[in-house]
């Protein structure tokens, strides 16, 4: 049963949260995200790593799942909302989101691939992209940074699992 829940989730993307996702009303979904990134970004809140955000606006779409948000920082808080017109969007989908989180997957590499993808402006994007790369792992609460790590597993070795299929298909062995 794992196995093929693991194959489904590579294979099309945790789909199976599109609905849940979309009917979700957006004021539940925006107080668990904005208690999940400031949860996330005490430490950086705290030492004033983003700043930058005042006044600036940070679109996130995960478009497998039907979530997209839009974050700033207001009052030393990262706000959430959905109708702000954003500076920068980051796009891409849940599993390649999660692998970059978990440091599993480089961003620049899914980048080029055009598996992450980021409009708008490109100095506040490479602002948000240089402080994910200095965030520490460890500096992460433990629940969250375990329950990444083992969803970031989880989808590697989904992501194994079928290119071996794949090879075995195509009558390549290894």
């Amino acid at each position: 049963m794992f196995a093929r829940l693991r194959g489904l989730i590579v294979e099309k993307g945790p789909e199976f949260l599109a609905l849940p996702v979309s009917i979700t009303p957006f004021p539940l979904k925006k107080a668990i995200l904005q208690q999940l990134l400031n949860w996330q970004f005490r430490h950086a809140l705290s030492e004033g790593e983003l700043d930058f955000l005042e006044g600036r606006y940070l679109g996130i779409e995960v478009a497998d799942v039907n979530l997209r948000w839009i974050t700033t920082l207001q009052a030393g808080r990262l706000t959430v909302s959905r109708d702000t017109e954003a500076d920068v969007w980051f796009r891409g989908e849940a599993n390649d989101l999660l692998l970059v989180a978990a440091r599993k997957a480089d961003p620049d590499m899914l980048f080029f691939q055009r598996r992450l993808v980021i409009e708008g402006d490109t100095e506040l994007g490479l602002e948000v992209k240089n402080l994910m790369d200095a965030i520490e792992l460890d500096a992460m609460p433990t629940p969250l940074r375990t329950g990444l790590q083992q969803l970031a597993a989880f989808i590697e070795a989904g992501m194994k699992q079928d290119a071996k299929a794949a090879e075995a298909r195509a009558g390549i062995s290894c």
